[in-house]
């Protein structure tokens, strides 16, 4: 089996513009270039919907500010409520009388 090709995100990016802005079909950029035409479909396609958001590379997403503050927020949360179950715990503990 083949090695996986990867592409970098000014590739994919000067891809799509080539492909947008050539008089050529999405078809024929794809062959000129030496890649496979549902990549270059599927690129069009995430760079319409996300913008300069495509294309982030290794699985991580690119986050707008207000969405990286959210996620900070998020994470903060689910922070503080791990570290209040366990200090109820720990007074539960240490409440109890001996018996």
């Amino acid at each position: 089996m083949g090695k996986r090709r990867s592409y970098t995100e000014e590739f994919k990016k000067d891809a799509v513009e080539l492909s947008i802005n050539s008089n050529k079909t999405v078809k024929e950029i794809a062959d000129d270039l030496g890649i496979n035409y549902s990549n270059l479909t599927r690129w069009r396609r995430e760079y319409r919907n996300k913008g300069k958001h495509a294309f982030p590379g290794n699985g991580k997403q690119k986050l707008t500010p207000e969405q990286q503050k959210i996620k900070d927020l998020e994470d903060e949360l689910r922070e503080t409520k791990l570290e209040r179950d366990i200090l109820k715990k720990a007074v539960g503990i240490f409440s109890k009388k001996p018996t």
